[in-house]
């Protein structure tokens, strides 16, 4: 038996693909990641592996205050949004661009409208206007589900809200407009799987 220096006894990590190891590791919860981690993680996969090339966007801020501590260190003390943002994530997939916004709720029975804002949803009917792919990845986080639905479904529900109707998505109609994606290791949200059954 091996040991390290203090005496205790050396044990091996169980391999990768070990049963244990991997039911853990496909449970959402048990990982302790953000839907934006798992997007940024995902969209690094598609891009090391020559899938797409799809970037979180930064947020413009306008730096009013700034300490300096140290010589060698700044600490920003206040700032402001320069402008309102726009969506979430963009980029190029088959020559289109692709364009979307990625929100999650702890609702089980539908999803809450005031998630999004007028611009994001000027904005996204602009991408389509234009024939470029625009949806919205949508989390259920205590159910651990997570749907793509396209802009153009997201609209109706957008414009009846304004004229006082319902302020929520029914997850019936999610199920049903929307497409599943089901949770992976790798890539760990694959909508570009959902993409290439709806655009290609």
């Amino acid at each position: 038996m091996i040991r390290y220096p203090n005496g205790k006894a050396y044990n091996p990590a169980k391999p990768p693909n070990s049963p244990s190891r991997a039911k853990v590791e496909s449970v959402y919860s048990n990982r302790g990641m953000t839907l934006e981690e798992d997007l940024n993680e995902t969209n690094e996969y598609y891009l090391a592996q020559g899938i797409a090339v799809v970037h979180k966007k930064p947020t413009p801020i306008q730096i009013v205050n700034v300490d300096y501590p140290k010589r060698s260190a700044a600490v920003i003390k206040e700032a402001y949004f320069k402008q309102a943002s726009t969506t979430d994530y963009n980029g190029v997939y088959k020559g289109k661009y692709i364009d979307f916004e990625a929100k999650e709720t702890k609702n089980k029975t539908s999803f809450p409208l005031r998630n999004f804002h007028e611009h994001q949803i000027q904005h996204m009917n602009q991408i389509v206007k234009q024939n470029g792919i625009s949806f919205v990845i949508l989390m259920f986080t205590s159910l651990e589900e997570i749907y793509l639905f396209e802009a153009p479904s997201l609209f109706p529900y957008w414009q009846d809200m304004k004229k006082d109707g319902r302020k929520s998505i029914p997850k019936a109609d999610i199920e049903k407009k929307g497409h599943l994606i089901e949770l992976g290791y790798h890539p760990r949200i694959d909508y570009i799987k959902t993409i290439d059954k709806l655009y290609f």
